[in-house]
């Protein structure tokens, strides 16, 4: 009995010791298995699982009995491009839709998608490196080509320097005839303007054979209506040009704030002073001082009892 009892500490000294050489020789394995995740992890039931590489999905989560997981390989016609944890591929791009003009630079492969690229004589021209739609080029004629299209830019066309030379030339040509054209416009209304001035018979805005019957007119009768339209400031202008400009102060006194009667008594002044021709002096006067309306409605009222 006392050999059996010098034995039972060995030997539970020995189950211990084994034990512990057990669980260091687990955690030794569990740290290499993770060491192992060269493409990361990701936390799955509170622990960590290893990434599928990329050009593969995932297929079964770690676990106790399967440490690190199970990955496959994309499929045909799909790809992963970075690790992950997802349980599928990404379809590859196809290069053949009949309407984006592109054409196959590189294959699919599980780990990356298929290239793009435009097909000859179409360019992209949004900046990416992925395009999705291509353009023609533009085609240029005989003017020639400055910049050739490229993968990424449209033609540029010698047309457009061209174009702003021959209109360079044209507006030198077309800009001394409109001047001329102008000038001689200036110079034809100025004669006319004068012979007009110089010819009482063809000055204003009435025609020889009215000028000629105002004649007969009785202005006396039409002063009234005639002063309310030509108004006392052009009154004032025909007074002085017709030299009697000291008979505008002797109205201002005599009808002091009344511009309309102070109008009335000058252009009876006025009239006097022209005699019979006051009718055709009276239009003649209002076209020279530019006033070509009131002359005609001065001419309709002449004509009312005519």
């Amino acid at each position: 009995m006392a050999d059996d009892s010098k034995k039972f500490p060995a030997g539970f000294i020995i189950f211990v010791l084994f034990s512990l050489l057990v669980s260091v020789a687990f955690c030794q394995r569990e740290r290499i298995d993770l060491n192992q995740c060269i493409d990361g992890t990701y936390k799955h039931d509170g622990g960590d699982c290893c990434l599928c590489g990329a050009g593969q999905y995932l297929v079964e989560h770690c676990s106790t009995s399967l440490p690190k997981g199970k990955c496959e390989n994309c499929e045909s016609g799909t790809y992963r491009r970075h690790p992950s944890a997802q349980k599928s591929c990404e379809p590859c791009t196809s290069c053949s839709h009949p309407s984006a003009n592109l054409e196959e630079d590189e294959p699919c492969t599980s780990a990356r998608d298929t290239k793009c690229r435009c097909k000859k004589d179409h360019y992209c021209g949004n900046g990416t490196e992925i395009c999705r739609l291509c353009h023609p080029c533009e085609q240029c004629g005989a003017e020639g080509i400055k910049v050739r299209c490229t993968a990424n830019s449209d033609t540029v066309c010698n047309v457009k320097m061209e174009g702003g030379n021959q209109l360079g030339t044209i507006v030198g040509i077309t800009v001394p005839i409109v001047l001329l054209a102008v000038v001689a416009a200036v110079i034809i209304i100025f004669l006319r303007k004068r012979q007009q001035a110089d010819d009482p018979q063809t000055n204003g805005s009435a025609t020889d054979v009215e000028m000629q019957h105002l004649r007969d007119v009785d202005i006396q009768l039409h002063l009234p209506d005639i002063a309310k339209e030509i108004g006392w400031k052009d009154m004032q202008d025909i007074a002085m040009r017709s030299g009697i400009g000291n008979a505008i102060d002797v109205c201002k006194l005599d009808y002091p704030g009344d511009s309309q009667e102070q109008t009335l008594q000058l252009l009876k002044v006025w009239v006097e002073s022209q005699g019979r021709g006051a009718p055709r002096n009276l239009i003649q006067n209002l076209n020279q001082i530019g006033r070509k309306g009131k002359a005609e409605k001065v001419t309709d009222i002449l004509s009312r009892d005519s």
